[in-house]
This record gives structure tokens, sequence and C-alpha cells, in this order.
């Protein structure tokens, strides 16, 4: 089940959710390299990590599930979020070149589905990071977080997940080695937490950012299931007393 919208921007408003933005964020901005003059998609709740592009990308977009609503993004400018059925993607086939998706797969009952709507709408040679909680981690048993809700995954099984929707891991980061213990002073310690844990790869990392290509080599097409259409009750006319 999907957090709500609200307090997703709450938990990125406080000290944190700071903390927590600038660690993944420097692993994402890693895993992303040179995005001058390509098509990013944000999807799940990624726009916190998609500022640090969206002077440099050609265009960026964020999508957000119905389940969990959307915020305005960016606040001081035309707005480039969107609320989707994020198994239907309004955008056509192979038009996006990069996508970062955020508290995403560990909350949808879909999970594949949503990978395969994924690989659709990625352009041949295009780029998936997906950023996920580890099932080793402090993160995924704490629910003071967003990564403390959800299906949280071993190594073993994000690698499945993505190679079932067609898509090949070829780069594997960890973040979020310090506990998630909100006080100023041991935020104060992230990134030695950090340093430490990625220095002696040390197995209790709070999340996976996984770097997948799509594969285009063994194309199947993809499904479109038809929409419930529902129709609203209309009063049929009657004739009038006299």
């Amino acid at each position: 089940m999907y957090p709500d919208v609200v307090g997703l921007r709450s938990f990125y408003a406080q000290p944190i959710g700071v903390v927590t933005r600038r660690l993944v964020g420097r692993a994402i901005r890693a895993r992303s390299g040179n995005v001058r003059g390509l098509s990013l998609l944000g999807i799940g709740y990624a726009t916190p990590y998609l500022g640090m592009f969206r002077e440099e990308c050609e265009r960026a977009l964020a999508f957000m599930p119905g389940a969990q609503g959307v915020t305005r993004w960016p606040s001081a400018a035309p707005t480039l979020a969107a609320l989707v059925d994020e198994t239907e993607l309004p955008l056509r086939d192979g038009m996006i070149d990069r996508v970062i998706a955020v508290h995403l797969l560990e909350m949808t009952p879909e999970a594949r589905e949503v990978l395969r709507e994924v690989w659709r709408v990625l352009a041949p040679g295009g780029r998936l990071i997906c950023v996920v909680p580890s099932r080793r981690g402090i993160w995924a048993r704490t629910e003071n977080n967003p990564f403390g809700h959800g299906r949280p995954f071993s190594r073993t099984q994000i690698t499945d997940l993505l190679r079932q929707a067609l898509f090949t891991p070829v780069g594997w980061d960890e973040a979020l080695y310090m506990p998630p213990v909100p006080r100023n002073w041991f935020l104060r310690s992230a990134v030695a937490w950090e340093r430490a844990g990625s220095t002696l790869a040390l197995p209790f990392a709070g999340v996976h950012i996984v770097e997948a290509t799509k594969q285009v080599y063994k194309p199947v097409p993809t499904k479109r299931r038809a929409r419930l259409r529902v129709f609203e009750p209309v009063l049929a006319p009657q004739p009038m007393g006299g």
C-alpha cells in the first residue's frame, strides 16, 4: 500500500529527510551520468531527487501513482507532476531516456507490470535507476521513514524482478548505512556512517540503488489491459402529472 503523499512530503521536509535526500541523491547522481539533452521521468515519489537534473535535461516529468496522491512540482514554476495509473503511463513507446523510480516497487502489488510499462516508455538503450529498501537494513524495519513500508528486497529478488521485466542490471550502489534516528547530533555523523559502510561493504545499508538497461534483443509486445468503464446513472425522463 502506498504511503500518503502528505506523509512523504513531510518526511523529506524534516532533518532526517534532508539527510536521506542528500545521501541517496548522491548515489543516484553517480549512476545517472550525463543527462544533458535527455528526457527524464521520475515515478513513485521521486521529486526530492529530480531537482538536481532539471536544469540539465531536456525534459523532466514526475508521475505519482493514484493510490499515493500527487503534489505540485516544482513549487515555483509551471507544474511538471501528474497523477497516473502506474501500470498505464500516458506516454508514447520509447520516448523517455532515463527513469528514476523511488518509493514505487516496494509499494505496488503489481511491480512486474509497472516495470514492463516502464520498459515500454524507455527508448532503446534507455536506463532505469531503482531505489528500493533492503531486507537486511534497519530502515525497512522502522516505520518512522517511507522505506519502512511495503515490501523490502534482497539483491537477488530485485535482480529477478528486473530480469522478468526484460531489464538487465548493470550497476549497484547502497546507501543509508546510518540507523534512521532523527536526532540532530546523530544525523551529523551520517557522512561518516556512509563512508565506513561503503568502504567496508557492510551488509546493513538501508536501500539498494540499482541501475538497469532496457533489453531490446528480445522484444515482447506489451499487453494493454482494457479499462473498466464506469458510467454514472442517469434519471430517465418521466411524464409530468396532470
